[in-house]
């Protein structure tokens, strides 16, 4: 985690603690007050609510009572089962609970002392990319002497009823926790990155190769600390909170407890007819109604397995409202999974370790279209790359690559009935290998990757990309909106993510003694074909160089052909409009490269734009000699520095 912890409201834990006590009073939140305001901002209660200290509710009140587990929780009158199914997960993990619960022995009731107790408590959410601590006193909302909302199944244990106060001073009431995502609160709880996969649009019910990736993919996020939910969507004609014939609540957020694949012995393989089993172990944040399919507590499944058999194969239930089902099952009941990764990128890890990049963002209005932040998705063919752009790097031959775009948190804009994310996306443009300014017009760019648009806070999307430079358009599906935004991204090596802000080179004292550029030129090399043999097997190991004024643009190496692809993109601000563009091919060697010829471009901006086949010739003028091979290039040349 990093050091630097923002402090919400600048609530300063210690400060207003050794106050409380020295003035020997229990502290009142004046920021977060026990009143209607903190409850709701439309629809009020039913019946009176009354602020209860957890010494009026019970004898002995703890924070913990034998430690924290994911059985703690019972949701309450909110429609926040997503908050404790969140909670379940994060039970699940020591070390992110911590995070999110620090210093939690010194935040406990002291039965031998105390007048150390305040009535004060703190708890850190990972708010927008930073770390965020949120002050509470400890009244919660009761009705007839019971908590209303979030609480453990243990009379004296209060930690995830004070966890919930504190989020929902987060979000500017306990009724804007009404209806929210399991996805975004453990993204809060733990700055994780969140995907949400819609098992019905992905067939993963239906197709079996999809089942398994996606089977292997939750086992290793698993493995490594991830944390995951799932929930059934109400579809037209069902509601939420109704049931389905096998016991499963629709629009109701479980938890992920276990996933795990069986080898099983030989009694098992006669008894099951598979030598396999895919299980998945789930939790109901109302401790209570399970899934009554195979594998639920009395199906005849159980029946076949011994409990020695059940022990060592780990297919345990820990307590009530937790069931396992096998995967293809799970697949078939539900229909969207929220995945939470927690993305490795320390130096001293076992795993796969991850560079990440973080850059804080807006789409921001301007009718001057070179000022305009807020273009709109690609649709919106004239305003697209009116956008905020981010160029990056992938160095190796192919890098897989994950991206996060988050929306600011709106559930703070619930009190103005503007409470609703935006649906956003962003685009993933391969570009050329030297831009350095932002983009004007799509030519011989090349669309690699779009996110899905929708209206959830976090948008994910993971990809491979081969070797070069691109540039990352995150966008609001409509132009014309305002909002804030992070991006974060993660490649095996640096990425060197970064916002291009310029639209042309910058004006500098150099340019006045060195000339400022007049024209902009943009070529992409597709192929070189026909080339002249260079080794015995009869191939080649070509690349192209292209020289503009003082600037070479090398290719990356095409082995063993003659016909090579290289589809490699270039652009040159050009500051002696006469002096021509060299585009030459080369053969690799260990110990010295071979010229294989070239070709002499004038790149006038009268020149034709679709791909051109030019013949290769040797060192010298347009009139040099011809030799073997020919290349195909598309030429784009504007006298208009901001046109391309």
């Amino acid at each position: 985690m990093s050091s630097s912890v923002q402090l919400f409201r600048g609530q300063k834990y210690h400060e207003l603690k050794g106050q409380c006590i020295q003035q020997r009073r229990l502290f009142e939140d004046p920021e977060f007050p026990a009143s209607d305001e903190s409850l709701f901002y439309q629809s009020a209660p039913s019946r009176k609510v009354e602020w209860k200290r957890p010494k009026d509710l019970c004898e002995d009140p703890h924070l913990f009572v034998n430690g924290i587990s994911s059985h703690d929780l019972h949701q309450g009158t909110l429609g926040n089962c997503w908050f404790v199914a969140a909670c379940s997960c994060l039970a699940l993990r020591e070390t992110l609970w911590q995070q999110v619960i620090p210093d939690f022995n010194e935040q406990e009731w002291d039965a031998k002392n105390p007048e150390k107790y305040a009535g004060i408590f703190r708890f850190r959410f990972w708010c927008f990319g930073e770390w965020t601590e949120v002050v509470v006193d400890d009244l919660l909302p009761t009705v007839d002497g019971k908590l209303i909302y979030c609480h453990s199944n243990v009379k004296n244990e209060f930690w995830s009823a004070l966890l919930e106060k504190a989020y929902a001073k987060l979000a500017g009431s306990y009724e804007a926790l009404d209806g929210g995502s399991a996805a975004d609160a453990i993204v809060d709880f733990t700055g994780a990155v969140a995907e949400s996969i819609d098992l019905v649009q992905g067939k993963y019910g239906e197709i079996i190769s999809e089942q398994m990736k996606l089977f292997e993919d939750l086992l290793k996020v698993h493995k490594r600390g991830g944390l995951i939910s799932c929930y059934i969507a109400a579809s037209s004609g069902s509601t939420n909170e109704a049931e389905t014939e096998m016991g499963l609540v629709i629009g109701h957020a479980y938890a992920v407890t276990a996933i795990q694949k069986l080898r099983l012995g030989e009694r098992l393989v006669f008894s099951f007819k598979a030598e396999k089993l895919f299980m998945i172990r789930l939790r109901n944040p109302w401790g209570k109604r399970e899934w009554n399919g195979p594998w639920s507590d009395n199906s005849e499944e159980w029946k076949k397995v011994s409990n020695s058999e059940r022990k060592s194969l780990g297919l345990t239930l820990e307590n009530d409202g937790e069931f396992w089902m096998t995967f293809e099952d799970w697949c078939k009941n539900f229909t969207d999974v929220d995945i939470c990764r927690i993305v490795n990128t320390s130096y001293f890890s076992i795993h796969k370790t991850w560079e990440k990049k973080m850059m804080h963002g807006a789409w921001a209005k301007n009718s001057e279209p070179l000022l305009n932040r807020s273009g709109g998705c690609f649709d919106n063919r004239e305003t697209f790359l009116q956008n905020p752009q981010y160029v990056f790097d992938v160095k190796k031959t192919e890098d897989k690559v994950l991206v996060s775009l988050q929306q600011e948190d709106r559930r703070k804009y619930k009190k103005e009935g503007k409470g609703d994310s935006i649906p956003v996306g962003f685009e993933i443009l391969k570009v050329e290998d030297n831009r350095s300014c932002r983009l004007h017009k799509l030519t011989v760019q090349e669309r690699v990757a779009t996110s899905p648009y929708i209206n959830t806070r976090t948008v994910f999307l993971k990809r491979i990309l081969k070797q070069g430079r691109y540039v990352l358009i995150p966008t609001t599906y409509h132009p014309g909106i305002i909002t804030k935004f992070i991006l974060r991204l993660f490649t095996d090596v640096p990425s060197k993510l970064r916002q291009l802000k310029a639209d042309k080179p910058k004006m500098t004292c150099w340019s006045l003694l060195c000339g400022y550029p007049r024209r902009v030129t943009q070529i992409k090399i597709h192929s070189a074909e026909g080339l002249q043999k260079q080794d015995r097997s009869g191939g080649a190991d070509p690349y192209v160089l292209i020289k503009c004024e003082n600037q070479n643009i090398r290719s990356p190496v095409q082995h063993d052909t003659t016909s090579a692809i290289f589809d490699t993109q270039v652009i040159f601000y050009r500051k002696n409009i006469d002096s021509p563009i060299i585009v030459q091919v080369w053969n690799s060697n260990v110990l010295c490269d071979q010229f294989l010829g070239q070709a002499v471009l004038a790149a006038l901006p009268s020149d034709p734009r679709e791909e051109q086949t030019l013949q290769l010739r040797g060192r010298g003028g347009r009139e040099a000699a011809e030799v073997p091979g020919h290349i195909t290039v598309k030429v784009f040349s504007s006298d208009d520095l901001v046109e391309l």
